[in-house]
């Protein structure tokens, strides 16, 4: 895990004072790393980016407790387990590493509102693009069954055309993340899935 020790430190320093009290915690890989205008995008959930490029779902659970240490949010948004399957992981450690970091949620925070954001089907992965449907599946099960504070959003469904391939205005040119049309469709669709009780 130590390559991902610059990202991890930036993190930290970003606990600095931030203007604003953030409400909700966006955690995961590059796609929420690299969501930019995250914080105009979802401004009314008072956001905060704490996406760490390349990391796993793995990852988010070895630092769960060093980045959200100075953090009491209203709510967590999580995506991650991408470059798992990526790293040649299979669902099932997938899976493994969900419920891990739910218990770390739980124990950290309590009850808060949690949402798991279904891995999208990249252009770059298409070839093990079952491994990510089944993956999705396991964890939308795992949530219905036992995490009564998580909610699964489907973003994967919007992304794929009527013959289940990925749209291509959606990722960039490496095929793997998003451009801006597929940041405002992710936008749309979290909207669509979060009420703001203030």
């Amino acid at each position: 895990m130590h390559w991902y020790e610059e990202d991890i430190k930036q993190l930290e320093k970003r606990a600095l004072p931030q203007g604003y009290v953030p409400e909700t915690i966006f955690y995961g890989s590059s796609s929420i790393r690299m969501w930019a205008g995250l914080y105009n995008d979802l401004k009314e959930l008072k956001p905060l980016n704490l996406g760490f490029g390349g990391s796993t779902l793995e990852a988010c659970v070895w630092f769960f407790d060093r980045v959200m240490m100075p953090y009491h949010p209203k709510r967590l948004i999580v995506y991650a387990g991408d470059n798992d399957l990526g790293d040649g992981r299979n669902p099932e450690q997938v899976l493994t590493y969900f419920k891990q970091l739910a218990a770390l949620v739980q124990q950290r925070f309590g009850d808060i509102p949690c949402y798991f954001i279904s891995l999208k089907p990249s252009i770059a992965r298409y070839l093990i693009i079952d491994k990510f449907k089944y993956a999705n599946s396991l964890i939308e099960n795992e949530i219905l069954k036992t995490q009564n504070n998580w909610q699964f959003i489907d973003v994967f469904k919007y992304m794929i055309d009527e013959m289940g391939h990925p749209k291509k205005e959606y990722y960039q040119a490496d095929g793997l993340h998003l451009t801006p049309a597929g940041y405002e469709l992710w936008k749309q669709v979290i909207e669509g899935c979060i009420t703001v009780n203030h």
